[in-house]
């Protein structure tokens, strides 16, 4: 977390242009920091998600919504605001390209991997994030994606920290704590 307190002080002070190379993959770098330099988080125990491999649209929208504020979150929001808007469908395609990493997460216990189905079966996550939670386009993949990410994601909707997607609100609003950390523990052993 050291590496991010350096870039993160680095966006503040430096101009876009300065601190960022000129090619997608210099520019890229930043990124690193905290979603690891071979798509794997720095820190599988902090919030990071994944983002090597993961759907195309729905990184442009996330990068989109940093910069305007709509999504927040105090290191990504520092990043995004140094950014071009040209620079997010590149980025986007940059990342989107990339091989999903396999964090080899170990399966949920089978009692909580039957709440978690449950929980699919009647909020109906596949009708989004398709068969295998790969997600489409805009819909972001979450089969393998961070547990610790996962399980903040679906609190911050629940409680609306996080409200760049009503949809999700809605949905996570009616779960309980212990269904949203079974999603969490089922989605990233997938």
């Amino acid at each position: 977390m050291k590496k991010l307190a350096v870039l993160l002080v680095l966006a503040c002070v430096l101009s876009p242009a300065t601190l960022f190379g000129q090619s997608v993959e210099e520019k890229a770098q930043i990124c690193s920091a905290c979603h690891g330099e071979n798509g794997v988080p720095a820190d599988q125990q902090f919030p990071v998600p994944i983002i090597w491999g993961q759907n195309i649209g729905y990184l442009f929208f996330q990068l989109r919504d940093f910069k305007s504020g709509a999504r927040k979150n105090e290191q990504m929001s520092t990043v995004a605001e140094a950014l071009d808007p040209a620079d997010f469908m590149p980025f986007a395609q940059y990342f989107s390209k990339k091989a999903w990493p396999n964090l080899e997460q170990p399966r949920p216990p089978t009692n909580m991997a039957a709440v978690a189905q449950r929980v699919n079966t009647s909020v109906v996550c596949t009708s989004c994030h398709l068969e295998g939670f790969k997600g489409d386009s805009t819909q972001p993949r979450l089969a393998g994606q961070t547990r610790a990410y996962l399980q903040k994601t679906m609190i911050d909707f629940s409680t609306g920290a996080r409200a760049n997607n009503p949809g999700m609100t809605g949905f996570m609003k009616g779960l309980t704590d212990d269904e949203i950390s079974a999603m969490a523990a089922w989605l990233s052993g997938m």
